[in-house]
Parts: structure tokens; sequence; C-alpha cells
């Protein structure tokens, strides 16, 4: 349904006053002008850049030349306004109010308003009075428009062009919304696996949909109807496809619209009559304006200048300078075998040619611009060229590739090795610098922390989650500036006082940086404030530095960031030591990969590969596409299968390696316990002897995982069928989405939601769920056994969002259980399933019967366990212990990471299968050992420590505090 207002009639002589609205948001201006019969007469939509003075100053101009200097009572609203309003004298009102009093008016059936804006997001909930429920976004600035910014410049669309590719998408794959930095990760390795951008486009908008609504409906009802507002939701009507897909909405039963939805909050501004207004001339307006007085900024001094003086700078350079790779032209090129280095990385593709001797002949750096490939094909014809210049062709002996997308490069150009990033990186700089004890390199995603000891990498640390040191966060606040990087750089590097912005993400540093300008800092001041705080996050928050002396004294740093002179200078003044670039740190993982070319040549390693040079020849597209769907699990991925004229292929869309796989995978695959335990610990009879009483549905979440052998025991042997819910998939997830109740909870607590809906869809009699609050005391000397809070408290959070017996009449069964008193287990048992009319007698032989059942589930997996280790020590192989929670063996959890280790040839096995003698566990540990799963895991590292398996990989949730201190413990 479209409500229309009055026909829109510009009168000019009879209106004294115009009414005006003035949105100013993160990243826009919005301006609606209305004369005195309420009629629209000026509207606009346009980007600030961070300088929301100006382009204020700018619209008001178009307005004065199309009405004349007229009269105006503006009222100012919007996240970035409350300042200037107050500066300039006028009233301010917050954006949800007016835009509350403006529905009202115009829409009053609304009852659910979403609005996305440029870095925030916003649900409002009106009930039948229409008073206002509101929901807004934090911390984070996912799902909002400047996170499709961010991905329309990924895969190098327009932001104009980008709707139209989603409209042509075909499938849709997963991508972490939360947060920017998790995103760009996902949609690179898509397009490293050659995804189609229309189906990378529209799988943005989809993890929009859902985060918006995960993080701010928080099991609230979406009444209808719906209206939906703000610029992302105007302009993109695939982003407004996608929500209506998540949420289920019909359009014309469910939806409603208006005029200008992205002007809602302005025009809810000029026309709000709740506030007493001041009336002025435009003349007038931008005057007081322009005459702002900027508030003092305390902020500056606590940062030193990058440089004191314009003779400090030139002579920081000439040191910085003075080191240099060897180099030899290509047209003093010799007879002799040639090397070539591939690093095609997250956001560039570098290339390296080097001789025998190590000497760099050609070197190539560019943006992928979304495709891996061509950017390498680029590269390849560049070179061609300058060798068909020099009239040399080198004859390349072995080659090599490392980063994001290597093994889609090394399938479409037939390379000959693949390398890990950390020594290529090591490799390179080992090469340059001899007696190096600490290489960092921060590229455009990540940044890798490297320890060298007796010229061996002793450590390595790397960015999780959180890329505010790399190059891809400078890169994104210089385009939202309206500068290119270089010339970002070049400012910090000139006279000013930085401005300390500290070392917050990307969301919080948008706001600081909004502040800081606000407050009088120049752009100058704001980019040398933005590279201390690549440096700061750097060296406090991934490095974790208390003394610089533990980098030792010969410290490297590499990477395309250290091509920013800002984040060097800043790195040596917060280190206050001098470090050594190399003058090509952005192509040192290609050099690395070269030299692994090189060593493996040396090592008569023959070279089987079909690489066909740098020519035409060489040139790579995929010859065949195959597209077809893996039924190996419920997942159903849609696979792609790209062949290339060198003979291999590349499969994509797999979520795992089970069944497809891009090399790297062992001749004989190793055992992966973690799969079998899967099945140990849900295949068993759900069926009771004779008529069931009634079916009980069980959700396959958190403390499933580990109790489950004990309650389809016990509830079977009481006359009640079990139904499991289905094995966890990402359309279960987004079932359950809309009624997650909080952003922050970990990924198997949310996906809890989409169980339970499950089940209520599958028409189960009763939903069981019990409150576990104590397990077993598994290790005598351990202080208790407590589950961690989520675990014990999720189902009161499910019967709260959910409501599966309020709101589908289907109860949910929370019996409050310990494990550690059997005697009082069986209590709790009998006075809850009484009223079944189930006896004591028969709960005390069912409880009796599950604890045999958890038993020989335990015993038969330790026996696996033990038996996997006796075979491959025996062989030699490696054995890896795969450690968590017990819901991390759940697939959909832990990503397929247990079968790619095995089918790198790997034994995998898990922390609760180990021979351990738990009474031997923590008798003088020293640690707080009062959770259940975390002792677990801990006594798995202390086995592993003492040297009798090859490690130990631990998975962890995000957000997950009490694994936080369970890392560092173990």
């Amino acid at each position: 349904m479209l409500l229309t207002r009055a026909r829109i009639k510009i009168t000019y002589m009879s209106v004294k006053v115009y009414f005006t609205g003035i949105d100013i948001g993160s990243t826009t201006i919005k301006l609606a002008v209305y004369d005195e019969d309420r009629l629209l007469v000026y509207s606009a939509y346009r980007r600030h850049h961070a300088r929301a003075i100006d382009t204020l100053h700018d619209l008001l101009d178009d307005v004065r030349a199309k009405l004349g200097n007229v009269e105006l009572n503006p009222m100012f609203t919007g996240s970035a306004s409350i300042g200037i309003a107050e500066r300039a004298g006028f009233p301010f009102v917050q954006e949800v109010i007016v835009s509350a009093d403006y529905l009202r008016n115009t829409c009053p059936e609304v009852r659910t308003f979403i609005e996305i804006g440029g870095e925030d997001a916003k649900v409002v909930f009106f009930d039948d009075e229409f008073h206002p429920q509101i929901r807004m976004n934090g911390s984070c600035a996912g799902g909002t428009g400047a996170f499709i910014e961010q991905m329309a410049v990924l895969i190098d669309v327009p932001l104009q062009d980008f709707d139209k590719l989603a409209g042509e998408s075909v499938s849709l794959y997963p991508i972490a919304s939360r947060c920017g930095v998790f995103a760009k990760t996902d949609i690179q390795s898509l397009l490293s696996n050659r995804v189609a951008k229309e189906d990378v486009a529209a799988s943005v908008f989809h993890a929009m949909a859902l985060q918006v609504i995960a993080s701010l409906v928080r099991g609230s009802e979406i009444k209808r109807k719906v209206l939906f507002a703000g610029g992302p939701l105007t302009f993109f009507p695939q982003l407004r496809r996608a929500f209506m897909q998540v949420l289920r909405l019909d359009a014309k039963r469910d939806m409603v619209s208006c005029l200008h939805p992205e002007l809602i909050a302005a025009s809810g501004a000029a026309l709000f009559s709740g506030a007493s207004r001041r009336i002025t001339n435009i003349a007038e307006l931008q005057q007081l304006l322009m005459n702002r007085n900027p508030d003092s900024v305390d902020s500056h001094g606590k940062l030193a200048p990058l440089f004191q003086n314009a003779k400090e700078r030139e002579e920081w350079e000439e040191r910085h300078n003075s080191r240099s790779l060897p180099r030899l032209d290509v047209s003093d090129l010799r007879d002799g075998p040639c090397f070539l280095g591939i690093d095609s990385g997250s956001t560039t593709t570098k290339m390296v040619l080097i001789d025998e001797e190590k000497r760099v002949i050609m070197a190539y750096y560019a943006a992928n611009q979304g495709d891996s490939i061509g950017a390498v094909n680029k590269g390849m014809a560049e070179f061609h060229e300058r060798c068909r210049k020099a009239g040399k062709f080198p004859r390349i002996a072995r080659t090599a590739a490392t980063g994001y997308g290597e093994e889609l490069v090394m399938a479409a150009f037939g390379i000959d090795d693949g390398v890990v990033e950390t020594m290529a990186h090591f490799r390179a700089a080992k090469y340059f610098a001899p007696e190096v004890s600490f290489i960092l390199d921060i590229g455009g995603q990540d940044m890798k922390a490297i320890y060298v000891r007796d010229n061996m990498v002793a450590d390595v640390q790397i960015n999780e989650a959180c890329s505010s040191g790399c190059g891809s966060f400078l890169e994104t606040f210089a385009h939202s500036l309206n500068y290119d990087v270089a010339a970002f750089a070049r400012l910090a590097c000139e006279k000013n006082r930085p401005f300390d912005l500290g070392t917050r993400c990307t969301v919080f540093m948008n706001s600081r940086v909004r502040q800081a300008l606000k407050e009088g800092a120049t752009i100058a001041d704001v980019s040398a404030g933005l590279a201390y705080g690549v440096v700061k996050n750097t060296l406090y928050k991934v490095l974790k530095l208390r003394d610089p002396a533990a980098l030792g004294e010969h410290i490297v740093v590499q990477g395309g960031t250290f091509c920013n002179p800002a984040v060097l200078r800043a790195f040596e003044l917060l280190l206050e030591r001098e470090v050594v670039r190399p003058d090509m740190s952005e192509m040192m993982g290609a050099l690395g990969a070269a030299l692994t070319a090189l060593n493996n040549y040396r090592l008569n390693k023959r070279s089987v590969a079909k690489f066909k040079g740098f020519g035409a020849e060489g040139s790579q597209e995929a010859t065949g596409c195959k597209t077809f769907s893996c039924c190996g699990c419920e997942n159903k991925c849609r696979v792609a299968k790209l062949t290339f004229a060198t003979g291999l292929s590349y499969v994509s869309g797999n979520r795992c390696e089970r069944y497809f796989s891009n090399g790297g995978r062992s001749e004989k695959p190793g055992e992966n316990l973690i799969e079998r335990k899967l099945a140990l610990l849900f295949e068993r009879p759900t069926a009771p002897d004779g008529l069931p009483r009634l079916t009980f549905g069980v959700p396959r979440v958190l403390n499933m995982y580990e109790n489950f052998p004990f309650w389809c025991a016990f509830l079977t042997a009481c006359g009640f069928e079990v139904a499991l819910s289905a094995p966890s998939r990402a359309g279960l997830f987004e079932k359950g989405v809309g009624t997650v109740m909080s952003d922050n909870v970990c990924f198997p607590a949310k996906l809890a939601h989409g169980h339970i809906v499950d089940l209520i869809e599958r028409g189960v009699d009763r939903i069981f769920y019990p409150t576990v609050v104590y397990e077993g005391d598994e290790y005598p000397h351990a202080l208790n056994s407590y589950n961690c809070p989520i675990v014990t408290g999720y189902p009161d959070v499910i019967r709260s969002a959910v409501d599966p017996g309020g709101g589908h009449g289907i109860p949910i069964d929370s019996p409050v259980i310990s494990f550690r008193d059997i005697k009082l287990l069986k209590k709790q048992l009998y006075a809850f399933f009484k009223p079944f009319g189930i006896r004591k007698n028969t709960v005390c032989k069912a409880a009796d019967k599950a604890f045999s059942a958890q038993r020989a589930y335990k015993t038969r997996l330790r026996e696996l366990t033990e038996s996997v280790i006796r075979k491959a020590e025996e062989s030699g192989r490696l054995i890896m212990v795969v450690a968590g929670r017990p819901y991390h063996i759940d697939p959909l959890v832990n990503h397929g990471i247990p079968a790619l280790l095995s089918g790198l040839g790997v034994d995998v096995v898990p922390e609760d299968g180990l021979p351990i003698t738990s009474e031997k566990a923590f008798t003088d540990s020293g640690i707080l050992t009062q959770w259940a799963y975390a002792n677990r895991i801990i006594s798995a590292a202390n086995y592993v420590a003492s040297g009798k398996l090859s490690g130990m990989l631990q998975l962890t949730s995000f957000g997950c505090g009490l694994d936080a201190l369970v890392a560092d413990e173990a």
C-alpha cells in the first residue's frame, strides 16, 4: 500500500516561513523544506564526507537559488547534528521522536518501523496507542549503509550497481555481517573461489537482514504493518526483498510505504510541533553555521607530531631508503633458471621474479578488484611486455604461490609449490636481514607477528577479530574523507598536532573522527592520529606488548601498510627504536614464495606443474564450470567445479572438505574421531518399548552434545518417544534468528533458537530441554563442575524468547538438574515426571539405564581414541587433539576444521577421549578449576604438553568470556 499526500504545489508569494528539517547523520545530510500548507517544496539527500557544515552550506545555497532568501524555522535532528544545532542556537530533537511523530500523522497503521542509515540501524515497535519501543544498534555498524559501501569496494562494483547485481543472483552464501572485517574475509574467500559477484552481492544483503533482525528484534514480534526507511532500504530494492524474505513478509498484506522514506526524520523535524523554533533567513542561517567556535581540543597535545621539522623527515626518509633488495634489470638477464613467486592476498596481488642469485628481476603489485585470476593475468601480461621490450625471455625453473588465493592460483596457472604466508614472510625477512629477531607484517586485512629465535620461527601471533591495525582500516577512512591513501598519508607527515583517537575498532573510530573534526581537528591531525591508532592496536592489543625488549634488536617490518610513512614513523616513535623496512615491503610475501621455489629447485625437486610462461599462452581463465549439489550432509552445498587449461580443477561453494577439496590432501587421510564421536553421540534408538506415552522433542544444542545418551535412554525407558531436532544447517539457524535476545551471545546459543523452531514445526507434543547446573565430578581434585551460565540458563531464554507453550501450544519442560549427586538427581527426576504418571521405581530404573548408556558412550569414545593414538604412534603419523566445548563438534559450528585436518593426513581425536587419569589431574595446578568443560580442555592441554601427542587445537566461539581465560590457562 502506498500512502500519498496532497499534490505538491510550490507557491512563493504566500509563504512567509518555511518549515525546515535538517537531519545530519553519520554519512549523509537530509534536508526537507515545507511551505505553510505543509507541502514539500525542496528536499535533498547528500553525502557530507565528514564536512557536514560545508555540505549543509552548499545545500542552503541550492535552496536559496530556488526559493530566494526566505525565512526558515529550522529544526535539527540526527546523530551528528546536536553540536551544530547547539552552537548555532537552533533546536534539536532526537530522530526517533520526530520520526514517530511523522509516522503517527502520515502512516498511522505502521506497527514496525525498520530504518537503516549510514552507520546505524533501528527497529521501532509501536503499540495501538503509538507508543514506541526502540531498538538501536550499539557498537557495531554491521548491517548499515557503511557496510554495503565497504563490500561494494571490495568486489569492485560501483555502489549504484550493487543492487542490480544482487537482483541477478542464483545462490546465497553465508557471510558474517556482524563485523565488516569478518565479512571482508568471507567475501574474499568467495571471490577467490570464483563465486559470482551477483551471488556475493545478494549474500551481503541477506546477511545484513539477518544481522539487523538478530541484533535488534531480539525476540519481539514483527507486527504488521511494516515500514522500511532510510537510504539503503530506499535505494536498494533487493535489500528490501532480503528483509521481506527473512521476515516472511508479504508485500501487499504486511507492508506499507510512504513518499520519500529516506527523508522521514528530516520531514518529521520540519513538521514537528513539540518544541519552540527560531526563525531566520537562509543567509543568516549560513552565517551562524560558518561562524562556529570549536570546542577546545585537549586530545591534541597527547601525541607528538610525526616529524618536528622538514630536516628530520628528510633524514628519516634517507635512512629508510638506504636499505634495498639486490636487483637485476631484465635487460641484463643471462641464461639460467628464474623463479616466480605469487602472493594472492586478501586485497592485492603481488608477483616477484628472481634469478638463482636471489636478485629481483621484476615485481608487480596491484589491487585484486575481486578477481584473483584476473589480477595475476595482468601481472603476467606486464612481465611479458617488459621481457619483450628487453628482448629477454627468462626460463622459469619453478614457481610458488602463497596467500588467500593460493590454491586457486595454483590450479589456474599450474604453479609448483604452495607455501604458508608466515613461512613466506619469514624467508623473505631472513634473506633481507639475516639477524632478524622479530618480523611484523601488516597487510590489507590481517597482521602477522613472527618471533625468531635461533634462526627458527619461535612464535606467531595474528589478529583475530579486528582489523583496526590493518591496511583496509586506513583505506576505508581515507576514502570516507574523500582522499586516496597516498594523499592521506602525506597529510599525516606534515606539520600537525595528531589527534589521539585511541585504538578502537572502525565503528567507534568513525564516531571519534567526526568528534575530532567537530572540535577543530584538521584532516592532517586525524590522519596522523589514525597512524598512531594502527600502531597502538598492533602493539597493545595484538602483541599485548609490555616490554619492547621482547622483540629483540633486529626488527623487520613489511607488508603494504608499512609503505605508509606515517604508520612506519608512528611505529618507531612508540617503540622508541629504529626498525628496518625493506624498500619492497609490500612484496615480501611474493619474494618469500619465489625463494621457496628456488629452495625446492636446489633440493632437486622435479617440477611437475604446467606453468606456461608470461605470454598469452600463460593467461588463464576457467575452461569449464560444472555446478551441482553436494549430498554429503544436510547443508546440500551448491558446489562449482572450475576446470583450467592446466588440466587442474578447483571447487568452490563447499562449506567443508569432506568430499571436495583443492589439493593439500594426503593420499591417506587421517582418522577423524570428531565425526565418529558425533555419530556415536546421536545415532541411537529413540523409540520406547510399546506405544509411546507422548513424544518429547529434544533440541540438538549446547549441553545435549554432552548428555544426550543419558536423556535419550532415560526418556525411552520411561515410555516416551524422543524426536531429535535436525542437524544444524544455515537454513535452520535462520528460522530462529528473529527470536535471538542478545547480539553478543555465542553462536551455538543463537543456533538453539532454530532447533527449537524446528521441533515446533515438526509438531512434537512437548519439548524437553533441562536446566543442567552441574555436570558430573569428572576430576576429583577440581574445585567444581559448573556449566557455563549460557548453557545453564538458556532453557529460560528459550521459554521467554520463543515461547513454545504460549505461542505454539507446545510446552517446554526444563527441570533443574545436577549430575554431581546421583541420589539428588533421581529425586529431581521423579518430582518432575510424577505428574506424567511415572512411578518412582520406573524413574530409578530409567536413571540407572541412562547412566549406563552415558558410561558406554564415554567408554567407547575412549577406546576409539586410544586405538587411533596407538596406531598413529606405530606408523609415525601426526595426531592432533581438537579440543573445545561439547557443542563444538557440530559441523556448522566448527566449519569442518576437523575434516580439513584429517584430509591433510592428520589423525584427529577429541579431548574427552584422551587416556587421562582423572585422579591425577589438578593436584597442584594453581588454576580456578570450577567449570566442567574448561577443566576438560585444560586437562587435555596438560596431557599434550607432556609430549605424548603432536599438538592441540582449541576451538572457541567468538564472544565466549570463559574461553578467553581457558585459552590462557591451557
